[in-house]
């Protein structure tokens, strides 16, 4: 008697819910922050206002970011569209993994520079945050040109990220896009057969075809 085939489970067609919601709340308050973080480096009139904006808009990051990588790690994601290739894949999955460690990274850079320069990390009016580093002139100077070049870094990442997924969505219309969102995804059946079934699929498109 011939065994069943274990028929492997399908992947899922978009990001779970709370991988779609921190996603879009997340691209809102980083955009939101790189008008901020330009302010702050033009206009000194503004800059006191701008940066009690951005320290509480960097923490609500960072620890958005943290809920986002434990539910990144606790579920399955959708595979790739079939069209990308084995590097592309690798190459994409690296740029979101380098992107989280930017998410991570910058506030923390932040709250560093501050801490090395004396000044309180507010949050919201009576919640401050602790200081990190001691205070040291070398330490400030550090953490600044750090937190400037991750910043320019992340920005030219966004700008590629973006790109990316305008090109998925209007031209190669792949699903890519929609697997982040709440619009239905085109699903290519053959991707969740074996192959036997796959061939099998493949005959019978052909006899219907000779028909």
């Amino acid at each position: 008697m011939a065994k069943n085939k274990k028929i492997p489970a399908a992947s899922p067609t978009h990001f779970n819910v709370t991988a779609r919601i921190l996603h879009w709340l997340m691209a809102s308050m980083i955009l939101t922050m790189i008008f901020v973080g330009l302010g702050m480096m033009t206009s000194l009139r503004w800059r006191p206002w701008l940066l009690d904006l951005h320290i509480p808009l960097g923490t609500a990051i960072l620890l958005l970011v943290i809920i986002r990588l434990i539910n990144r790690l606790s579920f399955s994601v959708p595979k790739m569209p079939a069209s990308i290739s084995n590097f592309q894949a690798k190459a994409a999955a690296g740029l979101h993994w380098l992107m989280y460690g930017m998410m991570v990274a910058l506030p923390i850079t932040g709250w560093a520079q501050l801490s090395a320069g004396g000044f309180l990390v507010k949050v919201v009016p009576g919640l401050n945050l602790p200081p990190i580093l001691p205070q040291n002139p070398f330490l400030f100077a550090l953490m600044h040109d750090a937190h400037k070049v991750m910043a320019w870094m992340f920005f030219l990442m966004i700008i590629g990220h973006l790109s990316a997924a305008l090109l998925h969505a209007w031209v190669y219309r792949d699903g890519l896009f929609s697997s982040i969102t709440w619009t239905r995804k085109i699903i290519n059946k053959s991707e969740n057969l074996l192959p036997d079934e796959q061939n099998n699929d493949k005959n019978n498109v052909g006899n219907e075809r000779l028909m």
